[in-house]
């Protein structure tokens, strides 16, 4: 999403998010709402013949094979992309898949890399701060320095603007030449009260992309959010790990002049510090921030940052192909996984590689397996099926969104968006978790495939952690797509949230057990080529905020 600094409010989340809609870009909604099949094409004993050969071997093997130390962690723009762009292209080869666009199975996605030196300065209130241990900051602008001088420090509460919740966190400040101090997530998460925004459950004004996006469209020099465990739904580390080093972005014809001098972040302890100097206790103001009549609060302080970047501007790919379908080849089931991961930091004593073997190489495994097992097919499904592995999704979800801005086929043509990020690897599980259960039809649609393996799907059991605004389906949602994703990180004091996520760590190891992997790949298949041999478009939820961008095109 791309923000305008002097962009209306009205309207509130929804409306900013047809704002992103373009003509003819909407998803007709036709037929059966629910999309089941229409029984034409493929018979339940080929697609259980071709479903059998997603397997552990073959999902174990690709795994591997992505999360190899010789992949220098897939992060875009290295050597480690050129390396698993090859693999990718000669596994969607092999499979028997078409390139989905003229340029072959590669979608260019031009990118830009910022890296903030590590000599990076900030004073806040006159206390000069760590960069990595206190606070990380950045700028999307595409300059060589930038700082702000003496600038007002003011709490914007949870910096939200909603109409719709009667909310606006900015109101009656001019915000030229303020920096402003945020809560991270939203009301209903500090509440638990169903009746305030969505409950636990995480709005996408809790997002901190959302929070970055607001303060650029009200003119405020910086944005600086108060990291918190639980509400962030992970800890420091993921923030210094995630935002120290190079950062990518889209190239955009403004070259990020739009956006906040500075966006970053700051330990809780330093904004304690911040607002005992302004007389202020954190936890009172941010029972405050609660209050729809919540108005900004001067801290009586300012920031100053220093940032100088080294750019390079440089195209990174998706790899997309395809399976014609045999009647309506211009309608498509997607599949998506992000094969990019972090790389290599020679800063880091010993291991230095975030291989990220279950995020993401264990998706896009599942995503390649999936593949297999509908070329195997015969009849195909009625509508074609496109694979998208896409890059860039731990910058922002750059690569899904450039392909939602870029689509290779009609947007409006794609049925639905089924995303991999992060899959089981400690066995069968009862019981598996999908996000986006609550937005559209296709819950019923994966119930039912779960059913048909004993299994039932089940919601994250985190939802004040926003997963559903934070992997690739997202982007496609905002342009009326809807979609359902495996994320099965768990919850934020999980195992692997808090041992491996994003951490050098997060590699393949013998004692794991894809089995389950291959079920929730299994079901996948299951819902998707059903799908495929449908002629609906299943519909979004009544009360979901991507509803709008289907309905506009008069569906």
């Amino acid at each position: 999403m791309k923000p305008g600094k002097h962009a209306s409010n009205a309207g509130g989340l929804a409306a900013r998010i047809s704002l992103l809609v373009t003509a003819g870009l909407l998803l007709v909604a036709c037929g059966q709402d629910n999309g089941r099949s229409s029984g034409a094409g493929v018979s339940e004993e080929d697609a259980a013949r071709a479903m059998s050969r997603i397997d552990v071997d073959g999902m174990t093997r690709r795994t591997v094979a992505l999360a190899d130390d010789a992949m220098q962690g897939r992060a875009p723009m290295t050597d480690g992309e050129t390396r698993t762009l090859a693999y990718l292209e000669q596994e969607f080869a092999d499979t028997g898949l078409e390139p989905a666009g003229d340029q072959g199975f590669l979608q260019p996605v031009p990118l830009v890399e910022i890296t903030a030196s590590a000599a990076t300065t900030m004073a806040l209130g006159g206390e000069s701060l760590r960069y990595g241990d206190d606070f990380v900051v950045w700028t999307k602008r595409v300059v060589d320095e930038i700082s702000i001088k003496a600038s007002d420090l003011v709490f914007a509460g949870y910096g939200i603007i909603a109409p719709e919740y009667g909310r606006n966190d900015y109101a009656g400040v001019d915000w030229a030449g303020k920096t402003a101090v945020v809560l991270v997530n939203d009301p209903g998460f500090a509440t638990g009260d169903a009746e305030v925004f969505n409950g636990r459950a995480m709005t996408y004004y809790g997002r901190w992309t959302y929070k970055y996006e607001e303060a650029a469209r009200q003119g405020a020099d910086g944005v600086l959010i108060i990291h918190e465990t639980a509400p962030a739904a992970y800890g420091w580390d993921v923030v210094r790990n995630s935002n120290v080093g190079p950062q990518l972005d889209l190239v955009t014809e403004n070259d990020g002049a739009d956006r906040a001098a500075i966006e970053g972040w700051i330990q809780r302890d330093v904004a304690e510090r911040l607002f005992q100097r302004a007389g202020l206790d954190l936890d009172a103001m941010k029972q405050a921030a609660l209050d729809a009549e919540f108005l900004p609060v001067s801290l009586e302080q300012t920031a100053s940052v220093d940032v100088q970047n080294t750019i390079r501007k440089q195209a990174s790919y998706n790899v997309i192909g395809m399976l014609t379908g045999s009647e309506r080849p211009d309608e498509y089931v997607i599949y998506t996984a992000h094969w990019d991961h972090l790389g290599v930091d020679p800063a880091l004593e010993g291991d230095q590689i975030y291989n990220g073997a279950a995020d993401n190489a264990s998706g896009v495994a599942a995503l390649l397996e999936i593949a297999e097992a509908y070329a195997a097919l015969e009849p195909p499904p009625r509508r074609s099926v496109m694979f998208a592995a896409v890059t860039a999704e731990e910058s922002g979800l750059l690569g899904s969104l450039y392909f939602a801005r870029n689509p290779p086929v009609l947007t409006r043509n794609l049925v639905a968006v089924l995303n991999m990020d992060i899959m089981l690897h400690n066995g069968s599980e009862a019981q598996t978790t999908l996000l986006g259960l609550d937005q559209s039809a296709l819950a019923e649609l994966a119930r039912e495939a779960a059913s048909r393996q004993g299994r039932e799907v089940r919601p994250h059991p985190s939802p004040e952690s926003g997963y559903f605004y934070r992997s690739d389906h997202f982007s496609l949602a905002k342009f009326g797509v809807p979609g359902l994703s495996f994320l099965n990180a768990g919850p934020a004091d999980s195992v692997y949230v808090r041992e491996h996520y994003h951490k050098p760590s997060d590699e393949y190891r013998d004692d794991w057990d894809l089995s389950g992997a291959v079920q929730d790949a299994q079901l996948y298949f299951d819902l998707g080529y059903r799908l495929a041999d449908s002629d609906a478009f299943p519909a979004w939820r009544e009360t979901s905020e991507f509803r709008a961008a289907r309905v506009a095109d008069g569906r």
